[in-house]
Parts: C-alpha cells; sequence; structure tokens
C-alpha cells in the first residue's frame, strides 16, 4: 500500500487537516489532538487497510499502525503540511512541565532564522578581520556596504522576530512584523537625541527614565528597540492572545481588516507604554547578570559551559542560553557564552579523527570521514549521534577535552562580539572590533588546538575503538547477519522474562490495542523494578527516541515489542535511560533500559507492560509462566507453524 494515500485517507476521516490541532508518532500509532473529536470517522478509519484500530486516551485520538508508523507519520505530515501550519497551542496543544514548555517555545522562535542569522554575524567578523590585518579601511565603500549586509539584520532583528514568534504563538506573523516595524520606527527612535526631555519619571533610580512624548496624556518611555529581543516576544505573546480574542467577536464579514486594525492599535501603544520598558529592563538585568555569574570565575564558567555544552544540545537544553546569548550581544555588544562553548566541536572533531585513523571497520571509517569534516565547520549531530556517543569514551574525552578548552578561553577572556558562524567560522567573531587581533583571540587559537589535540590523543589511545564497536555500533557483519536470519526464515525460540515482575494475560491490559492481539501475541507484565533486559539475542531494530519502548529482531527471526507501561510516550523520554541504541546487537540477558517505576507512577501512568511477539502469524506461541518471574526465567515458547 503506498503510504501517501494511506496518510491521505487518515487525514480525510479525522476530519481533515483543518480539524488537526497536532500530530505525533509513538512506536506503534499516530497521536492526534483534534478540535472536534465528533467530525472523526472512527469506524471508517478503523475499517481501513493499514489501520490496525483506533483509540481515544488522554485527551489525544490514537491511530493506531504498527511497526511501520514512523514512515506513515512523513507520510501523513507531508500531505496535511502540519509541520508548518498546525498551531503551537492554539487548543490544547503539546503539553509538559514548564521548563520544556518554555524549551520548546524559545527553539521555535529562534530555529527559523539561526541560519540568516549566523551568516549575516560571518559577514561582520570576516570585516572586522579584514579590518584588523588592514585588507579594509573602515572609513571605505568597502568596508560600509559589508557592515550594511552583516549588520542590518541585528539592527532590524525584532522585525523577523515578530514573524517567528507570532508564527510560533499561533497568531498572524504579519501582525508581528508590523508590530517590530513600529518599534524600530526612526523618527520615534530619533526623538531623544533632538528633543528636550518633558519631566523624568523614577528620577533616583535604577529606572530612572525622561519623557519626551506622551499618548493621550500617557507618558511614553522611548527605548531603542533595534537589536533588541525579548520586547517584541513579549509584545507578539500578548498580540496573539489579543487576535485570537478579537476575531471570536468581530462578525466575520468585516474581521479581515477590523481584527488585525484594533490589534496593532491596542498592542503597540501598550507595547511602547508597558511591555517595551518593562521588557527592556529585564534584557539588561539578564544580560548585567550573566556578565556577572561570569566575571565571578571565567574559568569556571568556561570548564562548566565547554564541557556539558553537547550534553545541553542532546537534550535541547542549549536553547535556554541561546537568547541569552543574542541578547548579549543586542544589550552590551558582547557574549562570553557562545565564546565559552567555542572548543566543543573541535574537540569533538579529533576524537572523530582518532576514530577514523585507528578503526578496523570499514563502515565506522567511511562514517567517520563526513563526520570529523562536519565537526570542524560546526555540525556536530552526526559525529555526536553516528560514532562518538554509540562508542560512548570518544563522546566523554570529546567532553574533558571541550571542558578544558572552555577554561582556558575563560582563562583569557575570550569573548564575542557578533553572533557568527559555527566552528572555524566563528573565530572572526571574536575579534575585538577594537582591539584586533588581541591575546583573547589567540588564546582562542590556543584552546582550539589543545581541546582538539587532547581530545585526539585520549580516543586514540584509550578509546578501546575496535574492542567497543562489536557491542555498540552497528557492524557489518551483525548487519549481514540480521538479513540472512531474515532470509532463511523463522525458527523455533523460547524468549525469556525481561523484568522481574508478575505475568498478566494479555487480554487483561488496559490498551485496546495491545489487549485485542492487534499488535502482536505474547503476555503482559508488571515489572517489580524499573529494569528491563533483553528477552533474546538480536538486533535492536527500534528504539523509541523517548526510551519507553524498543523492538529487537532475534537471532531467530522473532520480532519482539516491548512497549513500558500505558501511554508513556507523553513522559517525553522523562524517567527513562537507554543503555543500547538502534542498531546494536544485543545479547539475552543484557540491560537495556532503566526507568523510575515510582516518578512514573507518580506522575499517573500505569506500568503494565506488553511483551509481543509481532510477526506472530509466523507461530504457534505458549506462554510458558503465568506468574511471578525472574529476569531470565522461560517465559514464552514459539514453534514455527
Amino acid at each position: 500500500m503506498k503510504y501517501e494515500q494511506l496518510a491521505e485517507d487518515i487525514i480525510k476521516n479525522v476530519g481533515g487537516k483543518e480539524n488537526v490541532n497536532s500530530v505525533v508518532h509513538c512506536i506503534t500509532r499516530l497521536r492526534f489532538k483534534l478540535k472536534d473529536e465528533e467530525k472523526a470517522q472512527t469506524e471508517v478509519l478503523k475499517n481501513m487497510d493499514g489501520v490496525v484500530t483506533v483509540m481515544k486516551s488522554g485527551g489525544q485520538y490514537q491511530v493506531v499502525i504498527g511497526n511501520h508508523v514512523p514512515d506513515v507519520y512523513k507520510a501523513v505530515v507531508t500531505e496535511g503540511g502540519f509541520q508548518d501550519a498546525a498551531p503551537v497551542d492554539a487548543d490544547g496543544g503539546e503539553k509538559g512541565n514548564l521548563f520544556n514548555r518554555f524549551i520548546d517555545m524559545i527553539s521555535g522562535i529562534f530555529t527559523p532564522i539561526l541560519g540568516v542569522l549566523a551568516a549575516s554575524g560571518m559577514i561582520k567578523g570576516f570585516n572586522a578581520l579584514f579590518v584588523a590585518i588592514g585588507w579594509l579601511d573602515q572609513e571605505g565603500g568597502t568596508y560600509q556596504i559589508l557592515n550594511a549586509i552583516g549588520d542590518g539584520l541585528f539592527y532590524f532583528l525584532p522585525v523577523l522576530l515578530g514573524y517567528t514568534a507570532m508564527k510560533k504563538f499561533g497568531g498572524t506573523p504579519f501582525l508581528g512584523m508590523v508590530i517590530a516595524m513600529a518599534l524600530v520606527y526612526p523618527a520615534l527612535e530619533g526623538i531623544p537625541k533632538t528633543g528636550e526631555a518633558l519631566y523624568t519619571l523614577f528620577a533616583g533610580t535604577m529606572f530612572e527614565s525622561p519623557i519626551y512624548i506622551e499618548f493621550f496624556g500617557i507618558p511614553v518611555i522611548l527605548m531603542t528597540y533595534s537589536m533588541s529581543v525579548i520586547p517584541i516576544i513579549v509584545s507578539a505573546f500578548f498580540a496573539t492572545k489579543l487576535e485570537n480574542f478579537l476575531s471570536k467577536v468581530i462578525p466575520s464579514i468585516i474581521k479581515a481588516f477590523l481584527v488585525p486594525m484594533f490589534t496593532l492599535l491596542i498592542i503597540i501603544p501598550l507595547t511602547f507604554i508597558i511591555i517595551g520598558p518593562i521588557a527592556t529592563w529585564a534584557s539588561q538585568m539578564l544580560g548585567t547578570a550573566t556578565v556577572w555569574i561570569y566575571d565571578l570565575s571565567p574559568v569556571i564558567a568556561g570548564v562548566f559551559l565547554g564541557g556539558f555544552w553537547l550534553v545541553f544540545v542532546m537534550f535541547g537544553l542549549h536553547w535556554g542560553l541561546v537568547p541569552i546569548a543574542i541578547n548579549n550581544f543586542a544589550v552590551a555588544g558582547v557574549d562570553p557564552i557562545l565564546a565559552l562553548v567555542f572548543v566543543h566541536s573541535f574537540a569533538l572533531a579529533g576524537a572523530i579523527l582518532a576514530v577514523w585513523l585507528k578503526t578496523k571497520n570499514q563502515k565506522t571509517k567511511v562514517l567517520s570521514a563526513p563526520a570529523f569534516i562536519s565537526s570542524v565547520f560546526g555540525v556536530t549531530e552526526p559525529a555526536m549521534y553516528g560514532i562518538a556517543l554509540p562508542l560512548k569514551k570518544p563522546f566523554i574525552f570529546t567532553i574533558i577535552s571541550s571542558a578544558i578548552g572552555g577554561g582556558l578561553l575563560g582563562f583569557f577572556g575570550t569573548k564575542g562580539y557578533v553572533l557568527g558562524g559555527l566552528g572555524i567560522f566563528q573565530f572572526p567573531s571574536l575579534i575585538h572590533p577594537e582591539e584586533g587581533l588581541n591575546l583573547a583571540f589567540w588564546g582562542s587559537v590556543i584552546a582550539v588546538v589543545v581541546g582538539t589535540v587532547l581530545a585526539f590523543v585520549l580516543t586514540y589511545f584509550f578509546g578501546g575503538i575496535n574492542k567497543n564497536e562489536a557491542g555498540t555500533v552497528q557492524t557489518e557483519e551483525a548487519a549481514q547477519q540480521a538479513g540472512a536470519t531474515t532470509a532463511q526464515g523463522v525458527k523455533n525460540e523460547v524468549l525469556v522474562s525481561p523484568f522481574n515482575g508478575t505475568v498478566k494475560a494479555l487480554a487483561t491490559i488496559e490498551d485496546a490495542a495491545f489487549s485485542s492481539g492487534a499488535l502482536g501475541q505474547g503476555v503482559a507484565i508488571e515489572p517489580a523494578e524499573g529494569k528491563l533486559f533483553s528477552p533474546v539475542s538480536g538486533i535492536v531494530t527500534v528504539l523509541f527516541p523517548t526510551n519507553h519502548a524498543i523492538g529487537i529482531t532475534s537471532d531467530e527471526g522473532a520480532e519482539v515489542l516491548i512497549h513500558v507501561g500505558m501511554d508513556t510516550v507523553q513522559l517525553g523520554g522523562k524517567h527513562f535511560t537507554a543503555h543500547t541504541a538502534q542498531g546494536n546487537r544485543v545479547e539475552k540477558g543484557q540491560l537495556l533500559i532503566e526507568f523510575d517505576t515510582d516518578a512514573i507512577k507518580e506522575a499517573g501512568f500505569i506500568l503494565t507492560t506488553p511483551v509481543v511477539v509481532t510477526n506472530y502469524d509466523q507461530y504457534e506461541i505458549k506462554v510458558i509462566s503465568e506468574q511471578k518471574v525472574n529476569t531470565g526465567d522461560l517465559l514464552l515458547k514459539l514453534k514455527i507453524k
């Protein structure tokens, strides 16, 4: 069946794409959040080829697909255009703890413009480099035009953020742009330079502000909003709320122009009078606090940020720091945060170079070459996820080397003066605009050399590369073995218990997709402790990113699926830790996943875990144990038909 047609039919029968707030997927099912579940044709969906069943749980409309759900999900997203079109929280979108929602908001606002931000910063950085080495004169036309190219985006940064913030919050993006244009309107920005203050507010305090104009008698504190970050984001948030409210109360026939008109008439003055000043003061205090923490001990700050940056990236936590760095550039014209993490990509490149030279595995060698090159240019994901993390020690040595490099950057006082590129393209952004190639800049060169060489040496001599590869990276031999098993068909096999716990009949659990046997035949187990061990020897064919579910194809051909708990995908990976990776070879009894049973139960989730064979149609399956089991006890007997 063509997934495109299946996707089209699914979208049609959930009420059309206009009825979809959001769609995600777990290891077996599509999880829709619908505006109106009554519009969905549930019985039609249940009877469709390619759909196992339909369930409603936790505020989600779940279309159960089976093992090929990732392919169907991609087709659904493509057919419906949901990645760009679906509002984030328009009517109960993705939830989660406050911190996760904040990180998601920040990444959604800044991700679309990071490429052009980096490009503009690189142009500014190279312009400064050309002046420092005497290639250009600051008074010359070439310098001025290049500076305009690099500086233009930063000056009008609120306009871009107005667009992305309104889009992220679910409003009309062009309204956000118009609000930002008013904030950076040259005539208003120039008033304090040409006129005399009418009077002063908050005299004698840190918020002392001269008043040059009033709006219907209300004092307006004029701030400089060009290059600012926080004011437009806050303004866009309130503008979205106001726009949504006005859309509900204004008649449809006139809302096309009255909604934006009243939104602008209310939000822009409100921003100038209240939102803008408060947000600007908050920006200034945030910048001051960052510099203060850095000044306490630049070396310690460098060791901490340099060492943990890749860890932050893994969990998306770096999005909490990137906006602070951008704000620092806007408020103070200098930032220490991104400078202190400068070495991490070079340290990773050094570790991957060692793997490239040392490995005897041809597949790893082929992967290492492009991963090394991309790391040098600041793109770390291929090297980190493809090589360093699976091999473990190269990742650990990268962290150690990056931490030492960060400490050196702090020692030399290296800072960034523009938001530049990544990897080697970040060097120009570290050039002081007045002092040029000073000691802090050359300190960055020293830190990069030390970090790269140290990571290379540690990985090459102590990385255990060829020893670790066999168990942590899917080798060509393992892949061939998996393929051979499939080609030869299945064999009789016995599965052992992956848990210490109590066995239950699969039909007794609450999840209808599993209890009906539609996703596989087997049993359910109530785990007594938070450890999942492999019931077979074979290859990990599926490990869901949230680590709550795993699929293994055994050496004898059995396809085993273990789903820890009911609806635990909603935890987003919290309380789960994987000790293997997709594509790895595992042995029977090997620890695969750890999870915090108490925390999961406290969050309101049931831990009853299906252990099923998904290619059950090829076997006669007998449950050997129907009581309490320990890890390794015989559980299921599989006899080929």
